[in-house]
């Protein structure tokens, strides 16, 4: 077994993975067990993913296939032509590493029905956003170990199914904030912590808006799409193409620019940077204490999320927090003796992305040179250390260890996103209990806790 990782304690290195950088991936059973090493059939951790998408082709399963101690055997969407593209994708990648046919993964329309097969040990939860607290939790009920894309939730009341539930099962969930296994946010978050800029007095955050836009004439829903279970809990809309994903082809999909299927970007990108700046905050298990902010929503077009904004939040250790499209996108740390820049660089993202590539060649910066130079000492505090985030969910699989991103983390970074967005909405500061986890004397604003469910798609 790789590096088991554990929670609170130091580790060396740093690895850039990509298909090109990993070990070989799991081959089809006709190939002799000595080629598997230690990793035979046996003992390898059967996958299934849920979700079949650009996120899921782009991110999750090419970062799972190369590795040879799980396998991916069963792939699952609503889009049956996604169904056979993400069918083919997995048996040609076995394919091509093994030099011999491969045809062994199973396609499946409805996820209960993947959840029912017990030769699937854990799956990989890549559907839109209104979907991810309620296959998490049936999918823990279902013993199944679970990577669940971020955000964790469509609303804070089921965040807190969802981590109660996962909690209660001992099955291993891994959140898919992926920053958290980049050096440098782990890095940055340990120079803060540390004391190398002093006392952490404010918090800039960097993410973008979505534009308005698309197209609201109605369409007839395609017959190889189950649009009436895609729309899950939501309420029942007409089908257009522009709601849901592109009918051919894998671009960014109009979904995450929709309000009744998330918040846009606060909780897109925000879920993770406001996670990586709870990290340098020490805060990854509570949340602000007043939040208030502003935005543009669009008074045209289909898309109805945020567009430019600025969002503010004060926490109960004094630290101020603003987050903006303003900013460079990443996280910009302000202490008494300095301030620590961190980002992805100059990582590149989908191009219809609201940021198509990042400008700043700089991952990591700081108003001292030395600063970020500085060596974290024995004796200093050394955050959890994750070479890549399916790896380590893999790893935690076998050793029953926490992972990077444990579900209560992922929530509460979940819930500061949607406590932002609900302030921009509401156009007024809210008082946040954290321990509670409701707002303080606000009936209306504790109102937007939850939303209405529509059967039979609910959570409990």
């Amino acid at each position: 077994m790789s590096e088991v990782q554990k929670s609170g304690i130091s580790r060396r290195g740093f690895l850039k993975t990509g298909l090109g950088a990993a070990a070989a991936a799991g081959f089809p059973a006709i190939v002799p067990a000595t080629v598997f090493g230690q990793y035979a059939p046996s003992k390898r951790i059967n996958l299934g993913c849920i979700g079949a998408g650009r996120i899921s082709r782009s991110h999750d399963m090419a970062l799972l296939l190369p590795y040879d101690r799980a396998k991916i055997i069963a792939v699952c969407d609503l889009d049956a032509h996604r169904v056979e593209d993400g069918k083919k994708l997995v048996n040609d990648f076995y394919a091509n590493k093994t030099g011999k046919p491969y045809d062994g993964v199973v396609g499946y329309a409805n996820y209960h029905d993947l959840l029912a097969k017990t030769d699937i040990d854990a799956v990989v939860v890549s559907t839109p956003d209104h979907w991810h607290a309620q296959i998490g939790v049936d999918a823990v009920r279902a013993g199944k170990d679970v990577y669940l894309q971020k955000p964790a939730s469509l609303t804070i009341a089921e965040g807190r199914v969802l981590s109660n539930a996962v909690q209660a099962s001992g099955r291993i969930l891994q959140i898919g904030s992926q920053q958290r296994s980049t050096a440098q946010f782990r890095y940055a978050a340990e120079l803060v912590r540390n004391g190398r800029i002093g006392d952490l007095q404010r918090v800039e955050v960097g993410l973008p808006g979505d534009p308005a836009g698309g197209d609201k004439t109605p369409m007839q829903a395609p017959d190889w799409f189950n649009y009436e279970m895609w729309l899950g809990e939501t309420p029942y809309v007409y089908y257009t193409v522009d709601r849901v994903h592109p009918q051919k082809g894998y671009d960014r999909p109009g979904w995450l620019r929709c309000r009744q299927f998330g918040a846009g970007m606060i909780t897109g990108w925000g879920a993770h940077h406001i996670d990586s700046a709870h990290w340098g905050m020490n805060t990854e298990y509570t949340g602000p204490i007043e939040v208030w902010g502003q935005a543009e929503f669009p008074d045209h077009g289909l898309w109805d999320v945020h567009g430019p904004f600025k969002a503010e939040a004060n926490y109960a250790n004094g630290v101020h927090m603003s987050v903006s499209g303003d900013y460079p996108n990443g996280i910009k740390f302000y202490g008494s003796k300095g301030w620590i820049f961190v980002s992805r660089g100059n990582e590149q993202v989908t191009k219809s992305d609201p940021v198509a590539k990042l400008n700043d060649a700089t991952a990591l910066a700081s108003s001292d040179p030395n600063i970020v130079k500085s060596v974290i000492g024995p004796d200093e505090i050394h955050l959890y250390e994750s070479k890549e985030q399916h790896s380590n969910w893999l790893d935690c699989i076998i050793s029953r260890k926490e992972p990077i991103s444990p579900v209560e983390m992922g929530h509460r970074a979940c819930s500061t996103c949607l406590i932002h967005d609900m302030a921009m909405v509401l156009k007024r500061k809210l008082y946040w209990d954290p321990v509670i986890e409701r707002f303080k004397n606000d009936d209306e604003a504790n109102s937007m806790l939850h939303r209405p469910q529509r059967s039979p798609y609910m959570l409990s």
